[in-house]
């Protein structure tokens, strides 16, 4: 068992990780028929469009500030009594402002869940702002503009996600070149739906810190080898890459030959409760289907915490927690 272990994600979406007890609970709340997106307590998709889908029906039943409040405290405290010492939260400020709530609110509500959860656990958490690639290129240059603009201190990080066959890399590279103006992180969704192609076009028109998911890089012996000399972090979800059909099975996951040909990787959940898993799940998975030791494993979460869109004295006190653990074992 894993359980012993020190963790932290860096690639988490936040509605993605909505626990289906809760999602229930909220949509009772509103009166909203959740059959179409729930059944006997999971969620409801069968391919990547479907999942896109079901994620935004989830994502209706959080309507107010509180209820933002009441997601992030919830999924934090639930990582919390995982081990988990460090969690960044992608967030998408345009959905606050499609549901009527605004971005403003909708921002405000995490931070307080988030400081709510660090009060009651101890657990740190940052917030990287999303841009919807298949919403387009505007909206995504909208998102970084207004992590630009709002400055706030928990938002650490920009990054884009959603259906990665729409559109160019190109078409969006502008939105990170506000986000790095402004000093966030920068990481981008790649190499999980599309092939290696897309992780050297992000490396080539974003320049990004770290690549979310990243696997298919393992297809073109060249970009790994430019990955690994450029010491890019790939955001590894084995879990969400096996529930998507990127692989079929962890046996042919390349996880562990991305890590042995020198990567920087690490391991987070995406989208929990959707794939049927939790962070705690994949520590499980790292060992039993990957065969990493304790000693392999909190390299990843070092890494994790290396790579992680945050101040260098809070990085400093959890790599020390890490080491303190590490050595006491």
């Amino acid at each position: 068992m894993t359980s012993h272990l020190l963790k932290a994600e860096i690639h988490c979406h936040l509605e993605g990780a909505a626990p289906p007890a809760l999602v229930v609970q909220q949509a009772r709340k509103y009166g909203i028929d959740s059959s179409c997106f729930m059944r006997d307590g999971a969620y409801i998709w069968t391919d990547f469009a479907e999942f896109i889908r079901c994620y935004d029906a989830v994502a209706q039943v959080f309507k107010t500030e509180d209820d933002y409040a009441l997601l992030a405290e919830t999924y934090l405290t639930e990582l919390a009594g995982e081990n988990t010492i460090y969690s960044e939260l992608i967030i998408s400020p345009d959905h606050g402002d499609r549901i009527g709530l605004g971005a403003d609110a909708y921002l405000s509500g995490i931070a307080a869940g988030i400081a709510a959860a660090k009060e009651k656990t101890g657990i740190e958490a940052r917030i990287i702002v999303t841009g919807e690639r298949h919403f387009g290129p505007e909206s995504v240059i909208a998102a970084a503009e207004y992590a630009a603009r709002v400055k706030h201190p928990l938002i650490t990080g920009f990054n884009m996600a959603g259906e990665e066959r729409m559109g160019r890399v190109a078409d969006y590279a502008r939105a990170f070149d506000i986000a790095r103006d402004a000093g966030l992180g920068l990481t981008i969704h790649a190499g999980e739906v599309c092939g290696a192609f897309s992780v050297a076009d992000a490396l080539d028109l974003v320049k990004p810190q770290r690549i979310g998911h990243g696997v298919r890089a393992i297809e073109d012996d060249a970009l790994v080898a430019r990955l690994v000399e450029l010491g890019t972090v790939l955001e590894v979800c084995p879990g969400s890459n096996i529930a998507l059909h990127v692989y079929p099975d962890f046996e042919s996951h390349p996880l562990k030959c991305l890590r042995d040909a020198g990567l920087r990787v690490c391991i987070s959940s995406d989208d929990p409760p959707f794939f049927h898993t939790s962070l705690a799940q994949e520590y499980e998975i790292a060992r039993h289907a990957f065969g990493f030791s304790d000693a392999e494993t909190n390299a990843m979460t070092r890494t994790a915490l290396e790579a992680a869109f945050v101040d260098e004295d809070t990085r400093a006190k959890l790599l020390a927690k890490l080491d303190a653990q590490s050595t006491a074992a």
